[in-house]
C-alpha cells in the first residue's frame, strides 16, 4: 500500500470518528430526557433557538424564525377550526414559496401529517392520490385552488376536503395545546412518481425525518460564525428539497433563499441573495452550464442528488465555473439521503461517497447474500432513516423491508474504503443473452459526444434475441444523422454486447418534475 493510500485511509478513519462524535452532539441538543424531539417540538425549538435569525428570503420578503413560527401557528389554528385533528392527513398543494414553509410547519404544529403534492401531476393522478390519502383539509394558494376544484367538476372526485389558502395567514392568538406527533408516528406521507404502476405513499416518521437531517448535518458540518444560506430552487414537494431546504435549516438556524421555479430569471434573481449552499439535480447543473455566467461566487458547496450525474455535466461545470459538484445518493424510502461525497474528491461520477453516520449498507446477490468487496449487486440499507412502510399497502412493504433492511432496488458496489458506487436501477437493468447491461454506463459514453445533451438507454424485447438496448439521444441543433458516429463512439468505449441496437435522435427527452428522464414513456415508444 502506498503512502498516499495509507494517509487517505487514516483521514477517512479520523473523519468518520469526528462525524460520529458530531452526530451525537447534535442528537443531544435536540433530545429531551435522552429521547429525540418529534417534528412538532422541532419547529417550536427552532423558533426558540433562532428567534431573530433570518429564516426565509424571497424576492420581496424576509421572515425571521419568530415570524415564520407565528404565521405557521395562525394557519394551525385555521386547521383546528375546520376540524383537523392530531394524526389527520393534510394535503399541501403549493408551488415554491414562503407560503409552502408556513403551511408545511403549520400542519406539524397541529400534530397532523403533511402530504405534499407534486404540482405537475395530471388531474387523474391528483385525484388518485387525494382519494388514497383522504385528507381532512387542503392547504393551497388561491391561484392554484381552481385546478383542485376541477377534480370535482370534471368527475374525478365526488368532493374535496375544506381548502385553506394564503389568505388565512394572519397574526393572532392561537391554541398551542396540541398533542404533538410521537417520535415513531407518521408525520409525512410522500407519494412516489408511480413509474412502475400506481403511486405508493411512503410513510416517514419524526424519527426518520429528524435522524436523516442530523445525518446530513454531521456529514456537511454546517456550522460557522456566519450562518449558511441554502438555495431552495428544487421543487419543495420533493423529499430531497424538504430534507435539505426545510428540515436541515430547523437544526442549523440557516436562512433559505426560496426560488419560485427553475428558470434562468428566477435562478439569477435568487443567486443575488448570496446563498452559500446549492442543492440540485444534474439537469439543473446542466442549465447552469448553458447559462455560462450565473453569479455563483457566494456558493461554498454544490451538492447533486435525485439522479445520476453524467461526466459531461460535471466536467462542463468545472470548466465553465472552476467549481466541483459533490455527488449524493438517496431514495424517498430512506428519508432520503444515504450517502454524500462531501469533500469533492475526484471520484467517478457514479461514486457517491461513504454512507452517512448511522446508515448501514450491504450489497447483496440475487440470493440475498452479501457479495465480495468491489462486486456488483443490489443495495440494501438499514438505519433509523428507513421508512415505516408503504401507506395502506402491507404487501408492497413486505417486498422491500426485511428484518429492518430496505431493498433499494438499485444496483451498486462498495470498495475497500467504504465508498459506495451506484450503477443504476434493477428495473432498468438490461439482460442481453445472459449479459448484464447497465444503462448508466452506456448513457455516460453517449453524453461524451459534443452534440448530445441528454441520453437514455432502455431495454426493448425482440422475438429472437430477447432484450436489446435502444438509445434515445437529444441532440443540439436538431442533428439527426448521428447514428454512425454514436455507434463508433460506443464501439471504442464499450463491449460489443453493450452497444445499442438502435439510436433514436430527438429534439428533447421527456422529463419528470425533479429532472429525471422519464424512461417509462420511452419504453412505450
Amino acid at each position: 500500500m502506498s503512502m498516499i493510500q495509507r494517509l487517505k485511509e487514516r483521514f477517512l478513519e479520523r473523519f468518520g470518528q469526528d462525524e460520529d462524535r458530531f452526530y451525537k452532539q447534535i442528537k443531544e441538543k435536540f433530545s429531551v430526557v435522552g429521547n429525540l424531539v418529534g417534528v412538532t417540538e422541532l419547529v417550536e425549538k427552532a423558533a426558540q433557538l433562532f428567534s431573530d435569525d433570518i429564516a426565509l428570503i424571497d424576492q420581496e420578503r424576509i421572515l425571521t424564525y419568530k415570524e415564520l413560527y407565528a404565521r405557521a401557528l395562525s394557519v394551525s389554528e385555521k386547521l383546528s377550526q375546520v376540524g383537523v385533528k392530531s394524526k389527520d392527513n393534510v394535503l399541501l398543494y403549493c408551488e415554491n414559496s414562503i407560503e409552502f414553509y408556513i403551511f408545511y410547519y403549520a400542519i406539524w404544529l397541529r400534530g397532523a401529517v403533511v402530504v405534499p403534492m407534486n404540482t405537475f401531476l395530471h388531474e387523474k393522478e391528483l385525484a388518485y392520490i387525494i382519494g388514497d390519502a383522504n385528507p381532512s383539509a387542503i392547504l393551497t394558494l388561491s391561484s392554484m385552488k381552481p385546478k383542485l376544484e376541477t377534480l370535482v367538476s370534471g368527475g374525478h372526485l365526488a368532493e374535496l376536503a375544506p381548502m385553506i389558502t394564503e389568505k388565512a395567514i394572519s397574526l393572532g392568538e392561537c391554541d398551542k395545546n396540541v398533542k404533538p406527533l410521537g417520535l415513531d408516528e407518521l408525520c409525512l406521507l410522500l407519494y412516489t412518481s408511480g413509474t412502475t404502476g400506481k403511486p405508493k405513499g411512503v410513510m416517514l416518521s419524526s424519527r426518520n425525518v429528524i435522524t436523516n437531517a442530523m445525518q446530513d448535518y454531521a456529514r456537511l458540518r454546517m456550522f460557522s460564525k456566519q450562518k449558511e444560506r441554502v438555495f431552495a430552487v428544487l421543487p419543495l414537494f420533493h423529499v430531497f428539497a424538504q430534507n435539505t431546504c426545510m428540515w436541515l435549516p430547523l437544526l442549523t438556524g440557516s436562512s433559505v433563499v426560496v426560488v419560485k421555479k427553475i428558470d434562468r430569471r428566477h435562478i439569477t434573481e435568487g443567486l443575488q441573495k448570496n446563498p452559500t449552499l446549492f442543492f440540485g439535480f444534474p439537469a439543473l447543473f446542466g442549465l447552469l452550464c448553458l447559462m455560462k455566467t450565473a453569479p455563483l461566487e457566494s456558493i461554498k458547496r454544490f451538492i447533486s442528488g435525485a439522479d445520476a450525474m453524467p461526466d459531461k455535466i460535471r466536467s462542463a461545470f468545472a470548466m465553465i465555473y472552476g467549481r466541483k459538484i459533490c455527488s449524493g445518493y438517496g431514495l424517498t424510502e430512506a428519508s432520503p439521503v444515504v450517502a454524500i461525497n462531501h469533500d469533492n474528491e475526484s471520484l467517478p461520477t457514479y461514486a457517491v461517497g461513504r454512507p452517512l453516520v448511522g446508515v448501514e449498507c450491504q450489497v447483496r446477490d440475487k440470493n440475498c447474500q452479501p457479495v465480495k468487496i468491489g462486486q456488483i449487486g443490489t443495495l440494501w440499507v438499514r438505519g433509523e432513516n428507513v421508512m415505516m412502510g408503504y401507506y395502506k399497502d402491507s404487501r408492497e412493504t413486505e417486498k422491500v423491508l426485511q428484518d429492518g433492511w430496505l431493498n433499494t432496488g438499485d444496483v451498486a458496489s462498495m470498495d475497500a474504503q467504504g465508498i459506495l458506487s451506484i450503477r443504476g436501477r434493477n428495473k432498468d437493468l438490461i439482460i442481453h443473452k445472459g449479459f448484464n447491461i447497465y444503462p448508466q454506463e452506456v448513457e455516460n459514453v453517449l453524453m461524451s459526444h459534443p452534440a448530445v445533451f441528454k441520453a437514455a438507454v432502455v431495454g426493448r424485447q425482440e422475438a429472437v434475441v430477447g432484450q436489446v438496448p435502444v438509445a434515445f439521444v437529444a441532440t443540439k441543433n436538431g442533428q439527426q444523422d448521428l447514428e454512425k458516429t454514436l455507434r463508433t463512439l460506443c464501439a471504442n468505449n464499450l463491449a460489443s454486447y453493450k452497444i445499442p441496437r438502435k439510436f433514436i435522435c430527438v429534439d428533447d427527452l421527456p422529463m419528470s418534475p425533479t429532472g429525471k428522464i422519464d424512461k417509462k414513456q420511452l419504453r412505450l415508444k
